[in-house]
């Protein structure tokens, strides 16, 4: 099918909550195609959720051989594959259980659930998060986001959510009262224009909660597997939260989530109390052990951390060109390039220029690859996007004249 014959399909039959340009039809490690042949380098994948490339051979197979196996059996049974997963992150993560969902909108529900459950019995129930966070699409997510352009139209919004502000110790610590169950944040607000939790909040943060007695939660749905140069993007600050949310790069393009604690929160959803239809299926869960097999088996986690600085260095002289180039940020396979105007009119040019990113929080582009980019991608990535700045900012000298 062509573009033209896609798009006409989707019109009719699905709903209009995105507006989408490019249809995709084929992608091989860092390159997508689309319907027309046109080859771009996808640093988008899949807003962060195709960890190792499109179609990576052991990921493939691995889901191929579980398809044909057994794909679900749903959870009023046992699967060999979903213990083996939930020690996989376990070893790696809080030492804990895991709770298996399906996106990262279900592990952050997951998360506030657990507070509130952990809270019930002395009257916690409020969970504090931070403005510019994005947290996910449910009500309650939706409410914990700290962007008001995301909660338009869905009122009355659910109570219990509070909001501080990003970065200011002093801002959490007037919020917190007796009703206080959790703290929500996010090490990188990657949908909030790649901006980074200061280490010493942090840890300011993590003594904060503890002198409370209330949970520390972080929302690693985007940072963690890996994409920050360690597993999760809580590590940097040296920290341990006591409870994470897990989704996007965990299934390297199969829908998964997960909630996972630490072992003294491993035990409070009891039976009963939570539950899911498709959670934690074999398949699902054979395609998260085939990630943390490859992450392992390819040192990517060193590559995330050696030619994400390479990506950010090739971009940093863009500042010194463009005056409407603040600059660059993030860490390992999260960068942004930060512009004093509109972002997307770039990401339109970058398209043109074979190179796929996303434009957030109005003026930043957000460049999330593939963990197993190339050096040679990287740097061809690099020459596209300072090909599209210069013809950004011709098309902005004429725009004057």
């Amino acid at each position: 099918m062509s573009t033209t014959e896609i798009r006409s399909l989707h019109e009719q039959f699905v709903m209009p909550t995105y507006a989408p340009e490019i249809a995709l039809v084929r992608g091989d490690g860092c390159r997508v195609w689309d319907a027309e042949g046109h080859e771009y380098l996808d640093f988008i994948a899949g807003i962060a959720v195709v960890s190792l490339g499109h179609c990576h051979p052991v990921l493939v197979q691995a889901i191929r051989e579980q398809a044909g196996t057994l794909m679900h059996v749903s959870n009023l049974f046992y699967n060999e594959q979903q213990p083996k997963l939930a020690r996989a992150i376990s070893k790696r993560a809080l030492g804990g259980k895991s709770f298996f969902c399906n996106s990262g909108a279900e592990a952050n529900e997951g998360l506030i659930k657990l507070a509130r459950r952990w809270g019930h019995g002395v009257g916690r129930h409020e969970v504090i998060s931070f403005g510019n966070s994005f947290h996910g699409r449910t009500l309650a997510t939706l409410t914990a986001t700290g962007q008001d352009k995301v909660k338009k139209g869905f009122d009355p919004l659910p109570p219990g959510f509070r909001q501080a502000e990003f970065n200011d110790i002093e801002s959490v610590r007037n919020l917190v009262n007796g009703k206080t169950a959790a703290v929500l944040i996010e090490a990188i607000q990657c949908e909030g224009g790649i901006r980074i939790a200061d280490h010493e909040f942090l840890r300011s943060l993590r003594a904060l909660c503890d002198e409370a007695g209330i949970l520390l939660m972080c929302d690693e749905v985007q940072c963690g597997m890996g994409r920050t140069g360690n597993w999760f993007g809580y590590e940097e600050a040296g920290i341990r939260p006591d409870a994470i949310a897990l989704a996007k790069g965990l299934g390297g393009g199969f829908p998964i989530g997960a909630v996972s604690a630490t072992p003294e929160l491993s035990d409070v959803l009891t039976l009963g109390s939570h539950a899911t239809t498709f959670g934690g299926t074999p398949l699902a869960c054979a395609a998260g052990l085939a990630v943390f097999k490859v992450i392992e088996e390819e040192n990517l986690l060193e590559r995330a951390r050696f030619l994400g600085a390479r990506l950010a260095q090739g971009l940093a002289a863009l500042s010194d060109t463009y005056e409407w180039v603040v600059g660059v940020r993030g860490t390992g396979f999260i960068v942004g390039l930060e512009l004093s105007r509109d972002a997307l009119p770039l990401q339109k040019i970058l398209e043109e220029k074979g190179l796929l990113s996303l434009a957030t929080a109005n003026t930043v582009i957000r460049l999330v690859p593939p963990m197993t980019v190339s050096e040679q991608e990287i740097d061809e990535a690099v020459s596209r996007i300072h090909d599209a700045c210069a013809a950004f900012q011709e098309v902005s000298e004429e725009s004057k004249i």
